[in-house]
């Protein structure tokens, strides 16, 4: 195999113009370089050059491999991407020309380039060298070149894999990442990782059309198969059909003659009991007109009554309206009088608080007045007291003042001047220290005076502060009660508002009921307005049940529809025995036949359970379709009256709609009667009628015992809706709660607003106070030191005074030896110590005055503070007596707006009283009136019972005349008519006449009643009886019912039990033509599933084919390359490896195991081992798919990043060992100890200043003497400290 020689890229990713990777000669090259120098994009430029896609290029387009980088704003880009600088001019490329764009001032654009290539030097086998190359613009069209010349992308892989490169495979290309996807794979991706080695994946799209081809005409084989038998099993069901349907038609036309000699019958006698009730009918209308006559003078008579008794109830009503509009109106008024009533009580006692509060603090203020009062006699005794010294100081001190003689001055003033002369410098000191004695004397005085005023402050703001405190908790307490207060009352208004609330919701939750009840009744009553003989009929049933106990009742009690939905199709199937009477035997029925006749209580139809024929149902239809089901399958009903159940329904189907129905009569051909859930009735003939009649009410009919329950909930409603607590009593207690609760509000604010001013004050005290100990702290010090100093310049003074005194005493000796003194300073103090004396008192009124007028002053602030809290209090106060005022002024207007309601009411009360007994006697006249009337109308009650009976009877037999001709028309029954007679095609399917007793009734004019014959029509229909024996005209006795329905049911019975299906002549022969063709479609699926499947496992032999050589040559490989991997000196036999396969049949569908168990280790699954050996793991398992169908060259991309030095020299070892021709390898890697074995590098290194990357070629297979060297250029280029062999270096840039 041939090698690749160099790499020439031009303007590719990070490298711009063109750049040369020569790989040199060796076949183990290593590519290295700092990170982001552009390693990687050397390996992206060969994938790129062999037609990888660029999502394997780390690139979304193949227009950003294009070479993008830095160009300043004012240089020009040359054909090769490089830049010139301003004022240069470009030069050309044997690749591109010169193409410098000049920017315009203020822009900043750039002229990238438009397009890359990369190529591929490679000398194949023969020594010859093939350029590989390939183009790509910025708008990422790709262009294929082989040696110079143009190819098109197939051709460039076709030639590549002439090479045995194989670009689908991919198998020489190790990406950076890849090995650590390739350890954590699944089994499936091991699997599909083979398939692409081996090619079988080209197969795979193939291999599943053709299974599915496969799959569906075996699919379609079978069911054509399974068709052909079906048919077969229906040709022999068919002519069995056919034999008896045959027999079946014979015995249909028997039962056909023998109900219409039934219905003949009926009909006749029908006719002759009409005739014979319309003739009594005319009589009795004759002797009504008599009767008539003779009671109108008294049914005026009640009118006029019944007119006068509404008038006199109208006056009461009116009334009672008026005086339940006063009681509202006084309730309403009570009520907000209560408010009124708590805010007066609450302004009262705020009044009494105000006063209390006012008086308290008027005690306080005069208190303070008492002080400031006696503070001012205390100031002006001070000032007396100092004038009166004065003016005695003035008298003593010329009383005993005594004057020297001038001789004796004269003396006096020499000697003082010697001493003064000899004592100069002491007297100078005694002087300042007297001065200084002074100074600081009237400085303790006065610190003394502030000592003392700071301390009774404080002391007076400290009894403040425990008086607002004694306040503040006495507040605190009436606080908490208040709001205990008030927690009790909101908790007791919560209750009731609660109860108030839940009374409300139940009376609301009641109404809704009671008015959901009463509309519910009003429906029913809608659908069930019954009339006298209705109702009647009703309690005649009642009676027989007690009578006769084999009445069960009508067929609409004692069944009921299982959903709503079919109320009204259940209705219609019934029909006319809705109202039938349900009875244990024909006993019973008779019995209760006669009764019925002998007390003129009308007519019923009673079906016996014992002798009624029932036909058995028809389970074929049943589960025919989803949207159909047996009418007997729709209702409950208990289990003892089934047989009238089931004859009542007999075969009729109910249906979802009117499709459905047509489906199963029209399609399906079913011969029974189906009913929608609308109504809409198809008939067994295919007749089909629809919409609502006027008898269509029975739905409603249903709900008899369901309108009785609702009748007893709708009491019961009513009887807790009257139970429930009156709202005007909570309501009144309600509101009282409420004005209690605002006046404790009230009072809750005012005291909280006086807390918060107690809060202010106390804040204000307590900083008040803060400052007092501040000053006498900061005071006090200052008055101890200067004491202190005071005593130093006193003794100071006194040393002096004493070496003066001793110089005094001996010049002034014989001087005050004469005049009789100790010493010349007794003489001195004799007239100077006054003058001492004098001004020590005067310091002392004035220190006296300026405490107390200190104490004045804080006092009268004290005093004006109380009088202003005072004025404020008197203020609210007024403001709250304005607030009675007119509130009592409100009351007043209320309590004369209640007196005048009472009044008024008292009034109208005695009014009601007047009226009501008015009424009672109208209501007396009415009741006088209608007893005459009754009594009058007894004869013509029993005439006209008469007539109900006639009447009912000629309805009843009307009725069953138009029922039978209507069964007649519907069922498709050809009945005898004369030829005057119109067709039964004349008579209307869903009229109901009004002899009917399912009929709605109207109100009926009793007059009218009385004079007019029933309506009955025949439609114009006459049937004729000449067919019908004189045995038959003669006798109606029920033995002769009994005769005709035992024939009908026997014949019946006999078809019931043949049951042939009456097509089966038509279907044999659809059948055998469809067998035909179903013979034909079943060869030809046979032979297409035939081929099909040949197809199939032509294509699953090549697949498996070429997977299991693929996957033999690697699992054989696998094991000795992962021992070549991991042995060691110590461990010389290596790890083992094997590759697991699930499926041996077909192992492409399954996923294949990758197993390697380390040196020295037990086996564990691929997940549980380290990063190294995963990674040792996967390039064993790389290096194993490689050697099938080996490449000429293989590219490592940094797959030996997440291993330690020592597997690193493991695979160095490795490629080293397998390098050599026909095997190439090319790694790019940072690891030391992988370059540092191979045999040429390729240096990548990031230029700053060019922006591109640039690569340098070291090639050391040459030999020659070994060198110790540093591939370290001086610039750091490369950034690696590499230690190699002896070999060139070669700059190819």
């Amino acid at each position: 195999m041939g090698k690749l020689i160099r790499l020439e890229l031009f303007n590719f990713k990070s490298y711009k113009g063109h750049h040369t990777l020569a790989l040199g000669q060796s076949y183990f090259t290593s590519i290295i370089g700092p990170n982001g120098s552009g390693k990687s994009n050397s390996m992206d430029a060969i994938s790129f050059v062999l037609g990888i896609k660029s999502s394997h290029l780390r690139s979304s387009h193949l227009r950003d491999l294009v070479y993008r980088g830095r160009v300043l704003r004012t240089a020009t880009i040359n054909g090769d991407g490089s830049a010139n600088e301003p004022g240069t001019n470009g030069h050309e490329d044997h690749d591109g020309e010169a193409n410098g764009e000049k920017t315009q001032r203020g822009q900043s654009e750039r002229n990238d380039p438009k397009s890359a290539w990369v190529m591929a030097v490679y000398e194949d086998d023969a020594g010859d060298e093939q350029l590989w190359k390939r183009t790509i613009t910025s708008q990422g069209v790709s262009e294929y070149r082989i040696n110079n010349r143009v190819v098109s992308a197939q051709q460039y892989n076709e030639a590549l894999e002439v090479e045995n490169i194989l670009i689908k495979a991919r198998n020489f290309l190790v990406f950076q990442g890849d090995v650590e996807a390739i350890a954590s794979q699944s089994p499936r991706d091991l699997t599909r990782l083979i398939e692409q080695i081996s090619g079988s994946l080209e197969y795979k799209a193939e291999y599943e059309t053709l299974k599915e081809n496969a799959e569906k005409a075996v699919e379609n084989q079978n069911d054509k198969l399974n068709r052909r038998r079906g048919i077969n099993s229906e040709i022999k069901q068919y002519q069995e059909q056919k034999r008896e349907a045959d027999n079946y038609a014979k015995k249909a036309e028997e039962k056909d003659r023998a109900i219409v000699t039934h219905i003949l019958w009926k009909l006749y006698h029908f006719q002759r009991v009409m005739e014979e009730s319309g003739a009594e009918i005319q009589r009795h209308q004759e002797e009504l007109k008599e009767f008539r006559r003779g009671i109108e003078k008294y049914e005026r008579n009640l009118e006029d009554a019944r007119k006068d008794q509404a008038r006199v109830t109208r006056d009461v009503g009116k009334v009672e309206k008026d005086i339940r509009a006063k009681e509202r109106d006084l309730e309403d008024k009570e009520h907000s009088l209560l408010p009124v009533h708590e805010k007066i009580g609450i302004t009262e006692r705020s009044i009494k608080t105000y006063a209390a509060k006012i008086a308290e603090i008027t005690r306080e203020r005069n208190a303070q007045s008492s002080t400031v009062e006696k503070l001012k006699s205390d100031l002006g005794v001070v000032g007396k007291a100092q004038a009166k010294w004065e003016s005695d100081f003035e008298k003593t001190a010329t009383q005993q003042g005594r004057q020297l003689g001038p001789d004796d001055l004269q003396q006096y003033t020499k000697l003082r001047e010697q001493v003064n002369a000899r004592t100069s410098a002491d007297q100078i000191k005694v002087d300042a220290s007297s001065r200084q004695q002074k100074t600081e004397e009237e400085t303790v005085q006065s610190l003394k005076g502030s000592l003392d005023t700071a301390q009774w402050h404080l002391q007076k703001l400290e009894e403040e502060v425990t008086e607002i405190n004694q306040r503040r908790d006495r507040l605190a307490e009436q606080i908490k009660a208040t709001a205990k207060d008030m927690d009790a009352k909101k908790k007791e208004l919560n209750n009731i508002t609660s109860e108030r609330l839940r009374t409300a919701q139940k009376q609301t939750e009641l109404d809704e009921k009671l008015q959901e009840v009463l509309k519910t009744l009003l429906e029913a009553d809608d659908g069930r307005r019954q009339s006298e003989k209705q109702l009647r009929m009703k309690e005649t049933i009642a009676t027989l049940k007690r009578i006769f106990p084999g009445v069960k009742g009508r067929i609409g009690e004692l069944c009921k529809p299982k959903l709503k939905k079919y109320g009204d199709a259940v209705s219609t199937v019934l029909g006319r025995n809705f109202d039938s009477v349900v009875v244990d035997s024909e006993k019973t029925a008779k019995e209760c036949i006669l009764y019925l006749r002998d007390q003129r209580a009308g007519q019923a139809t009673f079906i016996p359970l014992d002798s009624i024929q029932v036909k058995a149902i028809n389970s074929s239809l049943k589960g025919m379709h989803r949207g159909m089901r047996m009418a007997i399958d729709t209702i409950e009903y208990d289990s003892s009256v089934e047989r009238a159940m089931s004859y009542a329904c007999g075969n009729s189907i109910v249906c979802d709609d009117l499709s459905v129905a047509k489906y199963i009569c029209y399609q399906k051909g079913v011969e029974a009667k189906a009913v929608t859930l609308d109504g809409t009735v198809i008939h067994k003939g295919g007749l089909m009628t629809g919409g609502r009649g006027p008898g269509q009410h029975n739905s409603r009919r249903w709900e008899d015992t369901e309108v009785e329950n609702l009748r007893k909930l709708k009491d019961k409603l009513m009887g807790e809706l009257a139970a429930l607590p009156k709202g005007n009593r909570r309501g009144f207690a309600e509101e009282t709660l409420q004005g209690e609760l605002a006046g404790l509000e009230q009072r809750l604010d005012y005291a909280r607003e006086e807390l918060k001013g107690l809060e202010r004050n106390l804040q204000s005290k307590k900083s008040e106070t803060s400052f007092a100990k501040k000053q006498v702290k900061e005071v006090q010090p200052k008055y101890e030191s200067k004491r202190r100093e005071l005593e130093n310049v006193r003794q100071g003074l006194a040393r002096y005074q004493q070496a003066v005194a001793a110089v005094e005493d001996e010049v002034f000796g014989q001087f005050c030896q004469r005049l009789g003194y100790n010493n010349i300073r007794e003489y001195e103090m004799q007239q100077g110590s006054r003058q001492q004396e004098a001004a020590q008192k005067k310091l002392e009124f004035t220190l006296q005055k300026s405490k107390l007028e200190n104490q004045l002053s804080f006092e009268a602030q004290r005093l004006q503070s109380t009088q202003e809290r005072i004025k404020r209090i008197e203020e609210r106060s007024q403001r709250d007596e304005l607030l009675i005022a007119e509130l009592e002024s409100e009351k007043e207007t209320l309590q004369n707006e209640i007196d005048s309601l009472n009044a008024s009411l008292e009034l109208n009360r005695e009014k009601l009283e007047e009226a009501r007994e008015r009424q009672a006697r109208k209501a007396e006249v009415v009741a006088e009136q209608r007893r005459e009337v009754q009594n009058r109308s007894r004869e013509v009650d029993g005439t006209l019972k008469a007539v109900a009976g006639c009447e009912a009877e000629m309805q009843r037999n009307a009725a069953g005349r138009y029922a039978l001709l209507r069964r007649c028309k519907l069922e498709e029954i050809s009945v005898p008519l004369t030829n005057e007679s119109a067709g039964l095609e004349k008579l209307p399917i869903d009229e109901i006449l009004q002899e009917d007793p399912d009929r709605m009734d109207v109100d009926e004019d009793p007059d009218l009643s009385a004079v007019q014959l029933p309506a009955v029509h025949d439609y114009g229909i006459e049937v004729d009886f000449d067919g019908l024996s004189e045995r038959l005209k003669e006798n109606d006795d029920d033995s002769i019912e009994e005769e005709l329905q035992d024939r009908i049911g026997s014949l019946g019975n006999e078809l019931d039990k043949m049951a042939p299906n009456m097509r089966a002549i038509e279907r044999l022969e659809g059948v055998e033509s469809r067998l035909k063709g179903t013979e034909k479609e079943f060869e030809d699926a046979r032979r297409q599933a035939k081929r099909a499947k040949d197809d199939f496992q032509a294509v699953k032999e090549k697949r498996f084919e070429l997977f299991d050589k693929a996957f033999s040559h690697i699992s054989e490989q696998i094991g000795p390359v992962y021992k070549d991997l991991t042995k060691t000196s110590t461990l010389p036999l290596g790890g083992q490896a094997y590759l697991d396969i699930e499926d041996s049949e077909e192992p492409y569908l399954e996923g294949i195991k990758y197993h390697a168990m380390p040196p020295s280790k037990r086996f564990r699954d691929m997940e549980h081992l380290s990063g190294g050996e995963k990674t040792i793991a996967a390039l064993a398992l790389l290096f194993a798919v490689h050697s099938y169908q080996p490449s000429p060259f293989f590219v490592l991309d940094e797959v030996d990043a997440a291993l330690d030095n020592a597997n690193v020299a493991k695979i160095a070892n490795y490629i080293r060992d397998h390098a050599g021709p026909g095997m190439q390898f090319i790694v790019i890697s940072l690891k030391t100890s992988l370059f540092q074995s191979s045999q040429a590098l390729v240096g990548i290194y990031r230029d700053q200043t060019a922006n591109s990357s640039k690569a340098l070629t070291l090639d050391v297979i040459f030999e020659r003497p070994l060198l110790e060297q540093r591939f370290d250029d001086e610039d750091g280029i490369l950034g690696l400290d590499i230690k190699l062999g002896p070999g060139p270096v070669v700059d190819v840039d």
